[in-house]
């Protein structure tokens, strides 16, 4: 009596919907990482080994507390605005010189860089000399 089975088991395993759903898991974790923004930047103000000095002719300085200095006067950060206007009236080629405090947030320091763009002049950025 020849008997067959009927019923045959396949050991095969099919690796194309495998392939499939790692290459969406892939494009989706790609593109939710693009996505992700840190909350905060980790800026260092920058230092020098240079001893070139620029013609000091109109210098703003930063506290970190947020104080500004303006030519070693201290003004309040609505006032420094109209006080570096009246300043470049006075010598259209003056430049701002920044010198910020180790410590500063840089927001203080973006802030006078803008101000000295909306008014046309140069900005240079004091660094602190290594020691």
């Amino acid at each position: 009596m020849g008997l067959k089975k009927r019923n045959k088991v396949s050991a095969e395993f099919s690796m194309s919907s495998l392939t499939d759903i790692i290459f969406l898991l892939l494009i989706f974790f790609m593109l939710t990482s693009t996505l992700v923004s840190q909350n905060a930047l980790n800026l260092k103000l920058p230092s020098s080994n240079s001893t070139t000095v620029a013609p000091p002719s109109l210098s703003v300085s930063i506290k970190k507390s947020g104080a500004y200095y303006l030519n070693a006067n201290q003004v309040s950060a609505s006032k420094l605005r109209s006080g570096v206007r009246a300043q470049v009236q006075q010598d259209p080629k003056a430049s701002l010189t920044i010198a910020a405090e180790q410590g500063t947030p840089i927001e203080y320091v973006v802030a006078v860089m803008d101000i000295a763009n909306d008014l046309g002049i140069s900005a240079i950025l004091a660094t602190e000399p290594k020691k």
